[in-house]
């Protein structure tokens, strides 16, 4: 069984979507990318709509809190040698968007007209360098270069009615990626190990709440510390016919002990910003299929163990399964479209601010959306 242009174009066939996973992992981080033969570059954009409710300890109803998130990646792979490859990947791994109604519940103020809102962002740099001894091994490395901002207010008796506002500057932050692969082109096999450092990001920040009288009622500035966690990916694929493939990605983040404790909320407030108790572990396993020279399918289902329960208020959910379908459209041998959707099942979760439940979470779900497209040069 030889790798011919079928199996060449099903091992780029993947799910391009963007992903409902523990803490606030987002894109998880993949360097398929990097691993795909000769020159080559891509660009995907995801649309994650999350539908998360619940009732806070009065019994009222939380309405939908889960904002529309959205988020870009891009990539290109140049075979320098036959031994030597660099690469260029950009995606925004970590994130978070939240907005509460104004509903009647303990996470929204009725004098301030305002729910609890977050936006978390951060954008991410990998560049690789693959050196590759033998047509079957490719061992790699790099810097990777990240920022993270947030704007996050707290509103409603969840919070002791402290109305806490803050705001984190962008600051950028440097770590490392690296890894091995090994492929066998006969078979379709591939397997890759990757491994990304921790980042620390040491941020100014701006607290301001209606207890300010701490501080005089000034806004608090101080450096607000954040890192980023350390993660291991496993990606594993093999074709079982001439025209199918099945495929696994394991991936692990330590979040575990996971904090960011701004220095108002922390000693003033006596709540942690974000906390996160587990390290997530995540799997997606699935299959593809290549129709004829123009089309292809992927199907796949997945697992999120989540990190950890209770949880922050700032994404209320543990954890999930889901179930994904994808397509692949090319035109050409040398480019393709690809476009999938999958449907998630959250966990439930209890929400917690400063130790006490405030609230739960049930029976919700999300969709995401995602669209990619690759060129080979």
């Amino acid at each position: 069984m030889r790798l011919n242009k079928l199996y060449l174009a099903l091992t780029l066939i993947t799910l391009p979507l963007s992903t409902m996973a523990a803490g606030l992992d987002r894109s998880g981080q993949s360097i398929s990318a990097f691993l795909q033969p000769g020159n080559y570059a891509e660009a995907g954009l995801s649309v994650l709509d999350p539908t998360v409710e619940g009732t806070d300890n009065n019994g009222n109803t939380v309405s939908d809190m889960g904002d529309d998130y959205v988020f870009a990646s891009a990539a290109v792979k140049i075979q320098a040698t036959d031994k030597i490859s660099f690469g260029l990947l950009y995606d925004q791994p970590f994130g978070a968007d939240a907005q509460y109604g104004v509903d009647g519940s303990d996470f929204a103020s009725t004098a301030l007209n305002e729910g609890t809102s977050v936006k978390v962002r951060t954008n991410n740099i990998t560049a690789l360098v693959g050196y590759q001894p033998t047509e079957n091994w490719n061992f790699y490395a790099g810097p990777v270069w990240q920022t993270v901002e947030a704007d996050i207010s707290l509103r409603g008796d969840a919070y002791k009615g402290s109305n806490y506002t803050i705001q984190v500057d962008q600051k950028e932050a440097y770590g490392w990626a690296a890894g091995f692969a090994y492929s066998k082109p006969e078979i379709a096999l591939k397997a890759a190990v990757t491994y990304r450092s921790e980042i620390t990001h040491n941020a100014k920040s701006h607290e301001d709440s209606a207890l300010n009288q701490y501080h005089g009622n000034d806004i608090v500035n101080s450096t607000v510390q954040a890192v980023t966690p350390q993660s291991i990916n496993i990606d594993l694929q093999t074709g079982i016919s001439q025209n199918t493939l099945v495929f696994a990605n394991l991936r692990w983040v330590h979040w575990d002990q996971f904090v960011v404790s701004p220095t108002h909320l922390s000693k003033d407030l006596g709540q942690d910003l974000i906390s996160y108790s587990d390290d997530q572990y995540s799997a997606t396993i699935g299959t593809s299929h290549k129709f004829n020279s123009k089309w292809a399918a992927t199907a796949a289902v997945g697992y999120d163990s989540g990190a950890g329960n209770p949880v922050t208020t700032l994404g209320p959910t543990e954890g999930y399964w889901s179930i994904g379908l994808g397509g692949q459209y090319s035109p050409a041998e040398h480019y393709f479209i690809q476009a999938g959707v999958k449907y998630f099942w959250l966990g439930d979760a209890t929400a917690q601010t400063g130790g006490d439940t405030v609230g739960e979470f049930t029976n919700n779900h999300a969709i995401g959306y995602g669209m990619k497209i690759g060129y080979r040069f």
